[in-house]
């Protein structure tokens, strides 16, 4: 079965930009010095601790005062990215690369009878539509395009796919602006027609189909009654019958329907049906990987009342789970760091006498399985970049190696259940392109080549060399850092470097590839990814090794990633650019202010930059599991170790620095970035930029248009050529 994953947490490569113009005559670049109307701080005491906010005020986003300031300093720093040498021939040679591509694929969902829906963009949409074909070689059909909108001052685009079992109908959410804000839709596959019901406040909903098609499940938050309240706690699952009024829909699974449940108000309460068990799954999702999931039969949707059985909890430490008609096979780490898959009885679990059926592995981790009528196919990664498959018939306790078209650095599976023999195997490397294969078990098992996006041929990448390295951190562990360069790279120390990493929720940063990205290496630099703990590359106790009270080993994984290209001749100090997205704002941040003499440029983006005050955002109570909280006194003095904008510190030179926002993001409120680059505005002493763009038509990245996709990387990577020294990208 699909386990829903609510996202609440992105990793990705993102800046976010509004529309570029032009700089007829260069201008010297003006150092900002802050939030212009000085802030009496706040004073408070943090378990025993005396903590001073001088910009507690910008964290009433919606003043006007503050809102003013942002654009001020958007103006000046899109002004200023403009007006950076090769920055426009950056944008220039990614729409070419688009336009090598007749379409793009991507969100691929099949049914059960081989009906295909995904979203598909051609070198002309700005934005995914939807699309359905019956099989792969079946005739493509258009259902909906989000920009057919007479709105022309936003712009949507699609989220969640949910269809039927048969492919009849299709549920899916469509949001605007980066804003998360979802409405899901439903449409009848047949005619094309959209039901009539539009049903708002679908930020989490995912929604699962019941066995006959005519109805579903879904997350909805509650409506605000008072200004303050936090739009992401108490929603609640209902089913819903296509055709009818969302107001009456049936509420399944919530705090009111379940106390004995003891659902905490963050927790998002979601419900999938199960159609060869016949079971509905509750889940309480929040960044845990450690699942919580009660179950019951199918017959008790409708009832007043569902009586729900435990399946897991947190100290069962269960990270994934998928179900036969009577059997559950489950992964764990428990007493594997690894990761072990085990089996048990669907009607009567017993997890600690559950039967092992793939052991760790010394030196690889289980990183996910799926299962097919031919048994159990599972993937292992060593050190989060080279992985591997294999595959068990049931009943059997040896697995075979099943050899791949190419190496894969990274590998995602998929099928239709245990009762069909189809499996999708898609590989991916740093210098390789995404490509999908149906994989036949019968006959020693071929590959077939079923890729849905255009192929393409990027010369420009030919000659790249990637190495694959265990570096020593600050404490003689071994972190795993990849790099990316042309092979005719001369190591004389001197090579722009653009080293990236995240290091949160347990996510392995795998090898994947851009070609936008890579422009780093056609310009000559070196791209660096380090794969931090707090990471999931190295098991279970990498992850643990960097959250709340380890969380120092994340940035301080990557301040030794730089010395070692440092000591080693690929660069220096004065190459060096660091980059980190949405959590990754923790780790470039806190980089960056115990170490600003490493590096030349900082380039946090929607970056999590003052977690000591996450909890006062709508997302923060959610993400206590992987940061900590205030209420306990060890975790509030890790929250305060961690928090990259406590850290700066008066007359200290710091590195260059572009800093992001978006003003509709859900996930990490502006405030946050916003916070940091004032306050390092106010007290660098090394007379180099600090940028902060906070875009007003954006979130936390996943609903840009492909134009202004272009245009934040674009931002990156000019920033960071810039501030490296490449001659190309200086401004005179």
């Amino acid at each position: 079965m699909t386990i829903p994953r609510t996202a609440l947490f992105l990793l990705c490569f993102l800046a976010l930009t509004s529309a570029a113009f032009a700089v007829e005559k260069p201008e010297p670049v003006v150092i900002r010095k802050s939030f212009p109307e000085a802030q009496k701080p706040v004073v408070e005491t943090w378990c025993g601790e005396t903590i001073a906010d001088p910009f507690r005020a910008m964290e009433n986003i919606r003043n006007p005062q503050v809102i003013n300031w942002l654009k001020q300093e958007s103006d000046y720093a899109r002004n200023t990215l403009q007006r950076i040498p090769g920055r426009d021939s950056l944008i220039s040679k990614m729409q070419e690369f688009d336009k090598r591509k007749v379409s793009k694929v991507y969100n691929l969902s099949i049914t059960e009878n081989d009906v295909y829906f995904y979203l598909k963009q051609t070198p002309s949409d700005e934005t995914g539509q939807l699309y359905y074909r019956k099989g792969f070689h079946g005739k493509e059909t258009l259902l909906f395009n989000p920009s057919s909108s007479p709105d022309k001052e936003s712009h949507t685009v699609i989220g969640t796919i949910s269809p039927s079992f048969d492919g009849s109908k299709v549920a899916f959410t469509i949001s605007k602006n980066g804003s998360e804000d979802a409405v899901l839709l439903i449409m009848d596959v047949a005619t094309k027609k959209l039901f009539p019901e539009k049903i708002t406040r679908c930020r989490f909903a995912s929604p699962s189909w019941l066995k006959t098609g005519d109805a579903f499940l879904y997350n909805r938050l509650r409506a605000l009654e008072k200004p303050g309240e936090n739009p992401q706690h108490n929603s609640k699952t209902f089913l819903h019958i296509p055709g009818t009024d969302p107001s009456r829909d049936l509420e399944i699974f919530s705090s009111a329907t379940n106390p004995e449940l003891v659902l905490n108000p963050e927790d998002i309460p979601e419900v999938s049906y199960e159609k060869e068990s016949g079971q509905l799954f509750a889940f309480l999702s929040n960044v845990d990987r450690r699942l919580t999931v009660y179950y019951a039969p199918l017959d008790q949707p409708g009832k007043k009342k569902t009586a729900w059985k435990k399946l897991f909890i947190p100290k069962d430490d269960v990270h994934d789970f998928a179900v036969t008609e009577k059997d559950i096979y489950f992964s764990s780490p428990k007493k594997a760091s690894g990761f072990r898959l085990l089996k048990t009885s669907l009607e009567h679990p017993d997890l600690e006498h559950a039967e092992l059926i793939v052991p760790e592995t010394p030196g690889a981790t289980l990183t996910g399985f799926t299962l097919t009528s031919r048994g159990i196919f599972y993937t292992q990664s060593k050190n989060g970049v080279e992985e591997k498959l294999y595959h068990q018939e049931y009943g059997k306790t040896e697995s075979k190696e099943i050899i791949l078209p190419s190496a894969a650095g990274t590998i995602a599976l998929s099928s239709k259940g245990f009762r069909y023999p189809d499996l999708w195997v898609v590989i991916a490397g740093w210098s390789k392109d995404y490509r999908r294969y149906r994989y036949d078990s019968r006959n020693e098992g071929t590959f077939s080549l079923e890729t849905l996006s255009s192929p393409a041929l990027y010369p420009e990448y030919e000659r790249l060399k990637v190495e694959e390295l265990m570096i020593p951190s600050h404490d003689g562990v071994m972190v795993p850092l990849s790099i990316v360069y042309r092979n005719d790279l001369d190591k004389k120390g001197t090579n722009p470097v653009l080293l990236y990493g995240y290091g949160a929720y347990g996510n392995a940063l795998t090898p994947f590839f851009s070609p936008s990205l890579l422009l780093w290496t056609h310009k000559g630099g070196i791209l660096a990814i380090v794969h931090a703990r707090g990471g999931g590359e190295l098991g279970d106790a990498w992850h643990t090794s960097g959250m709340k009270t380890t969380k120092p080993n994340t940035w301080k994984d990557l301040i030794s990633s730089a010395e070692y290209l440092i000591k080693e001749k690929y660069s220096s100090s004065r190459h060096i650019a660091i980059n980190g997205a949405s959590a990754g704002g923790i780790l470039v941040g806190k980089a960056m202010t115990e170490r600003p003499d490493l590096f030349a440029a900082a380039i946090p983006q929607v970056g999590l930059m003052n977690p000591l005050r996450g909890e006062e955002t709508p997302n923060g109570p959610v993400n206590v599991p992987e940061f900590g909280t205030v209420k306990k006194p060890d975790e509030c003095k890790a929250l305060i170790a961690m928090d990259p904008y406590l850290s700066i510190i008066d007359g200290v030179r710091y590195p260059a620095a572009l800093v992001t926002a978006g003003i509709n993001d859900p996930r990490v409120s502006a405030w946050q970035p916003a916070k940091f680059a004032a306050r390092l505005q106010a007290a660098t002493a090394s007379n180099k930029p600090v940028l902060l763009f906070t875009d007003f038509k954006a979130g936390h990245g996943m609903g840009n248009t492909k134009q202004m996709e272009f245009e934040s990387l674009a931002d990156v990577l000019s920033f960071g050529l810039w501030q490296t020294g490449h001659p190309e990208f200086q401004i005179r």
